[in-house]
């Protein structure tokens, strides 16, 4: 059985250890803006000349970072290399599968006040409206990650005598946006 999940809590920065909490969360932010990211296709990190520049929308003097820019033909092999990934990831357990997302939000509720001041930085957010969709993040990975683990052997349906029916849940493969 799975076991019920209680929602992340909001942070109360109200209380001297969370607002400290957070600023040092801000000060580590500080201290990686304005890199250069590349685009990451089939594991292989790829740099453009064309970039994307990201500001801080409350000081616009303020870089949060450049990430190279896909065009059509980098977007189609991040598409293919990510069909050729589906082919094994598809075969991989829904326990480990779920595995990964319980892990994902893991690491961002230890990092929690580091990636709300990235939204804080990078979308002029308030620090309990940042806090709360780092939050809702949180959830997010651990609820999908719990009905993975909830849908995994399907879903029972009627059989009438001498028939077997089955209602299964399978990968269906990959999008591009």
């Amino acid at each position: 059985m799975v076991q019920p999940y209680k929602h992340e809590p909001f942070t109360n920065f109200s209380v001297e250890e969370n607002r400290n909490a957070y600023l040092t969360g801000l000060k580590t932010v500080e201290g990686y803006l304005g890199q250069d990211y590349p685009l990451v296709i089939g594991g292989e990190k790829i740099t453009t000349e064309d970039k994307i520049a990201s500001y801080n929308p409350s000081n616009k003097e303020e870089l949060i970072g450049r990430v190279s820019k896909a065009n059509r033909e980098l977007a189609e092999q991040a598409m293919q290399a990510a069909v050729e990934a589906f082919k094994t990831w598809r075969k991989v357990k829904p326990e480990i599968r779920a595995d990964v997302l319980f892990k994902a939000a893991a690491i961002i509720r230890r990092r929690k006040h580091e990636f709300s001041a990235l939204l804080t930085k990078e979308a002029g957010k308030p620090w309990n409206e940042a806090d709360a969709d780092t939050a809702e993040a949180i959830d997010f990975l651990e609820f999908y990650a719990r009905q993975m683990l909830q849908i995994k052997d399907g879903v029972p349906v009627n059989s009438r005598p001498n028939e077997y029916n089955r209602y299964d849940y399978i990968p269906l493969g990959v999008g591009i946006i």
